[in-house]
């Protein structure tokens, strides 16, 4: 059994604000290894429980965070920045399961560090569903037909996994008290109830199905403000919807839609505030 895992930072238990997660800030080393720590009992469950190769793609900001000699020995990772599929880099058709750890909820929702890609997102949509960076990895994984069995993160984040695909296992390791703040679990109990969980969802594996996206999607991204809407609208094929900063495009298929998000995005950042 192949598996894929996509690793992210913010839903890490103990890491509740800013300064675990930039790597500029005083406690990203601690961050780094609780990350680490956190995808090594995923992946030693996952071996004990079945899988045969695990491929991890490290998913947060410039994507170097795990520490790789410390990574379980039989896993493989892939590291660094730039990525064609970012998040997903890697994932294709020859999975039989992709799991999310770390992960965070959506833009404009309650949850710890929660956001959508960037700070400047309020909203990101796949026609008129609203989607985060969860979502839009889950359909990237539906478009190869490989379901999301598991999802690891706080508690918020694993509200919206819930919701998002049906059947699917959770594991949250810390309760959101607010943005910046979580009751977290001890490294030791999170690392349980990952192995744990890990466990459940690799032998109920069938019944969770892959989230298949649109055929043709409509992506749409909400922006803070209207500079960003106009740097994201530069990408060719775009619109920005009247009166709104909302900029749409209409993608071949969900690939397509996935890396217009990433370029309106990165666009979008270059917005200055003077």
């Amino acid at each position: 059994m192949k598996l894929y895992i996509s690793v992210d930072m913010e839903g890490i238990t103990g890491l509740v604000d800013s300064t675990f997660v930039d790597s500029s800030d005083r406690n990203y080393k601690r961050g780094q290894q609780m990350m680490t720590d956190e995808v090594n009992h995923v992946i030693h469950s996952a071996f004990e429980n079945g899988a045969t190769d695990i491929i991890v793609n490290d998913s947060h900001s410039k994507m170097n965070n795990l520490l790789v000699e410390k990574i379980h020995p039989e896993a493989r990772l892939i590291s660094g920045d730039v990525k064609p599929f970012s998040m997903v880099q890697g994932l294709d058709n020859s999975y039989s399961g992709a799991i999310f750890v770390g992960y965070h909820a959506r833009a404009s929702q309650k949850g710890v560090m929660s956001h959508s890609m960037i700070f400047g997102v309020r909203n990101m949509y796949i026609n008129d569903h609203e989607v985060g960076e969860m979502g839009l990895n889950a359909y990237v994984a539906g478009y190869y037909g490989v379901p999301v069995i598991m999802v690891a993160g706080d508690d918020y984040a694993a509200e919206e996994a819930k919701k998002l695909i049906p059947g699917v296992t959770t594991a949250a390791v810390k309760e959101t008290l607010s943005r910046s703040s979580a009751l977290c679990l001890s490294p030791q109990k999170s690392g349980e109830l990952l192995r744990e969980k890990t466990k459940e969802a690799l032998l109920t594996i069938d019944r969770v199905k892959p989230l298949i996206p649109p055929e043709h999607p409509v992506l749409g991204i909400e922006f803070a403000n209207y500079g960003q809407a106009e740097w994201a609208h530069l990408m060719p094929g775009t619109e920005i919807v009247e009166g709104t900063t909302i900029v749409q495009f209409k993608a071949k298929d969900m690939l397509e839609a996935y890396q217009a998000m990433l370029v309106m995005t990165e666009l979008a950042m270059r917005t200055t505030f003077c």
